[in-house]
């Protein structure tokens, strides 16, 4: 395998509190905002920089090498690479797998990413875990500490951003041809949430994230279903109002990531920004209720208030994350509403969560015998 970064134009990563990394550019020439994460994941690139949540961040990679096996359409979780920058430590503009249908360099091209490689991330990351999270830039044209830490100030908080909007679809689309109807809002789904719907014989109509409730009730569906996405929580006041109209239904709901802090939020338990989020494949969750040891795929830098949610009396907690105890999924004790932090779907990811879907299946088939 060739790697030609070294040949590469000159790429700056500067980070809001004046730290710089000089290395070699990936994608293309520009500048880039956005706040600066890192997810801990050996494999899965191509479904994170697709996934919709990280919409409006810089990416570091902590694996070392990154494009080596290229890009596949059918492992795309959504149809363009979301995240606003990517780091990482060596990338492969060529590619070894047989079956993949081009490289990661020319799908960065398309999608106009300017990226970073050739710079220490674990250094990067240490820091980073240290400082917590923080706006970076990337740019090929400005390379003065001054002038970048200038335009850094045009960079805003992730708190407080609804984002949401940017990814979500403006019109209503159907997926699937099941027996039991899932009316979804769209915070940004990925494509495998959807694919495992439909595997347990959903028929899935998506609605975009201005829809109003009435219109997913009215399509008279068997449960609702809160998806993913990017931003702040807090600042969705419209999507919680709604989803407080959708709980009156008395129908089963199930939320994922955000849709999990969204209906923290229409239940009255607050959120709050993480120092520094979870974002990887391997994040240990217990569940409470079976006393098992589940690995998970997460990506939030907002988590549902612990203290809060356990003096609810409505709410019970059902899972926790086993490296800092936060809240990773609850549910209602006398409604059959429940939602999880991390993502079961796990595209990348362990399997060891999608009993969850089965679960949600389970209780709109239990309800929908009570109704007739």
């Amino acid at each position: 395998m060739v790697i030609r970064e070294n040949s590469s134009p000159t790429a700056v990563l500067q980070l809001s509190d004046g730290t710089r990394w000089i290395g070699s550019m990936i994608g293309v020439p520009g500048t880039t905002l956005g706040e600066i994460c890192f997810n801990t994941g050996m494999t899965g690139y191509q479904e994170i920089f697709s996934d919709p949540s990280y919409f409006g961040q810089i990416v570091i990679m902590t694996h070392t090498h990154i494009g080596n096996y290229g890009v596949k359409k059918s492992e795309a979780e959504s149809n363009r690479i979301q995240l606003s920058g990517l780091v990482c430590k060596t990338f492969s503009p060529d590619y070894s797998r047989h079956s993949a249908d081009g490289s990661l360099a020319e799908e960065l091209i398309q999608a106009n990413i300017t990226g970073i490689s050739g710079i220490d991330t674990r250094e990067l990351v240490r820091h980073i875990r240290n400082v917590g999270a923080i706006n970076a830039i990337i740019s090929t044209e400005y390379l003065e500490q001054n002038e970048l830490a200038q335009l850094l100030q045009e960079c805003p908080s992730m708190e407080g951003l609804d984002l949401s909007s940017l990814v979500s679809i403006t019109s209503i689309q159907d997926f699937g041809s099941g027996s039991l109807k899932i009316a979804a809002y769209d915070f940004g789904i990925k494509h495998n949430i959807i694919r495992c719907l439909e595997r347990i014989g959903a028929q899935v109509r998506l609605f975009p994230n201005t829809a109003p409730a009435e219109e997913l009730i009215q399509w008279e569906p068997h449960g609702f279903f809160l998806s993913n996405g990017p931003g702040d929580p807090g600042a969705m006041h419209f999507a919680v109002t709604q989803i407080q109209k959708l709980f009156q239904t008395g129908k089963p709901m199930f939320g994922i990531c955000l849709g999990h802090q969204l209906l923290a939020l229409a239940a009255g338990v607050p959120t709050y920004k993480m120092f520094n989020g979870h974002r990887g494949i391997n994040h240990p969750v217990i569940n409470l209720q079976t006393g098992k040891a589940e690995i998970t795929s997460q990506n939030h830098g907002f988590s549902v208030s612990r203290k809060e949610l356990e003096n609810h009396p409505e709410l019970e907690l059902t899972h926790v994350h086993l490296n800092d105890n936060s809240v990773a999924g609850f549910r209602y004790k006398n409604a059959p509403v429940f939602s999880v932090q991390f993502h079961p779907e796990a595209a990348p990811g362990p399997w060891d969560s999608r009993y969850l879907f089965q679960q949600f299946k389970e209780l709109m088939e239990a309800h929908r015998v009570l109704q007739n």
